[in-house]
This record gives C-alpha cells, structure tokens and sequence, in this order.
C-alpha cells in the first residue's frame, strides 16, 4: 500500500536547488528565465517510461523553445542511467536513494503495474523494448531495478520563482503528461505570464 507524503503541491515554493546530473553538471531549480518541468519517473531501462520519454525526445526542439527546460529524475544509480539513459537530449538525474521523491511525495504503489489502465500500455512498451532489443538497439531492462518496480510516475511545473505551478501524481505506471499538456501548461505558466 502507498503511503502518501505529498508535502510540495500547487502554490507551494520550493527552495533553490543544484542537483547533480548525469554528465556531472549541476542544474540549478528553479531557473531564473524558463520554467522547469520536473518528471519522476520510474527505474533506468523501464519500458513504459522509455517509451514515454521518445515522444518527449522527438519534440525536444517545440519544448525548448517553449520556455521549458526538461528535468527527468529516475529511482536509479548513475551507472545503471548511463547504461540505459544516457542518449538522452535534456537533463537526467540519478536519485538511488529516492530522497528528492520522498521531498517531492512521489509515490509507490503495486497499483503501478495492476491498474487496468496500465496494462495495454505495458504491452505496447515491452513490445517496443523487445523490438529494440532484438535489434541490438537498447539493453533489455533489470530483472531486479534498483528502487523496485512499483513506483508512481509524477510531474511538476515549477516556476522561475520558484512556485509549484502545477502538479500531477499519476495512478499507475502510464498516468503522466504528454508534451502537448506540458506545451499548453508553458502557454498559460511562461516566466512571463507567471510574473504577470
């Protein structure tokens, strides 16, 4: 059973942050120019979220010049992200030890496989991964990921002040946004909407 500890939510400010990143530069949140759109997902390798993140990938360029600057944090060690991640064009960072998802209150929950919602998404994710597999195109995904399997994906939109903007906890492994909620969030949340 999940234990809910949300203790960031809309209208909340969080403090400045740098947050060491895959490539072993810091990324300091919030940014003073762009909003920052925080992703939690799941384990290094994990399909669906792989999957998730292609459509993120292909409209890189349409988010950028958004005014958005993409931070994706996974539940794994920094060696299991550069085996499975590291081709990534925005910021990833590794947090073994879930203490920025306990901040944040992103959850876990057996919920994240069993939901029916979730189960064509699955499919189609490992149907996807074993193609790629078998075209020697990724690794296959750890039988055992570090963090476990039953984490929550979650999304935040913090302002360039600092303020949460927006929020969404997902219900299973398959409930985050897409880049077209991400893009009209940025359309009403831009810096300077945000400070007007």
């Amino acid at each position: 059973m999940a234990v809910h500890t949300k203790t960031i939510d809309v209208g909340a400010t969080i403090p400045a942050r740098r947050l060491q990143t895959l490539t072993g530069e810091p990324v300091t949140i919030p940014q003073a120019d762009r909003l920052v759109h925080l992703q939690f997902r799941r384990f290094a390798g994990c399909p669906v979220c792989n999957l998730h993140l292609r459509s993120f990938v292909r409209r890189h360029d349409e988010i950028e010049s958004a005014g958005l600057r993409e931070v994706v944090l996974f539940h794994s060690t920094a060696d299991d992200l550069r085996r499975y991640e590291s081709d990534l064009p925005f910021t990833v960072v590794a947090d073994p030890d879930k203490r920025i998802y306990r901040e944040f209150g992103v959850e876990s929950s057996p919920r994240a496989l069993l939901h029916p919602r979730a189960w064509w998404p699955i499919v189609r994710a490992v149907g996807h991964s074993l193609v790629a597999i078998v075209r020697d195109r990724q690794a296959p995904p750890p039988l055992t990921p570090h963090g476990g399997r039953y984490g929550l994906p979650t999304d935040i939109l913090v302002g360039p002040d600092g303020r949460v903007v927006a929020r969404h906890d997902g219900t299973h492994v398959d409930d985050q946004w897409s880049v077209d909620e991400v893009l009209a969030l940025a359309r009403t949340r831009r810096p300077d909407a945000v400070n007007s």
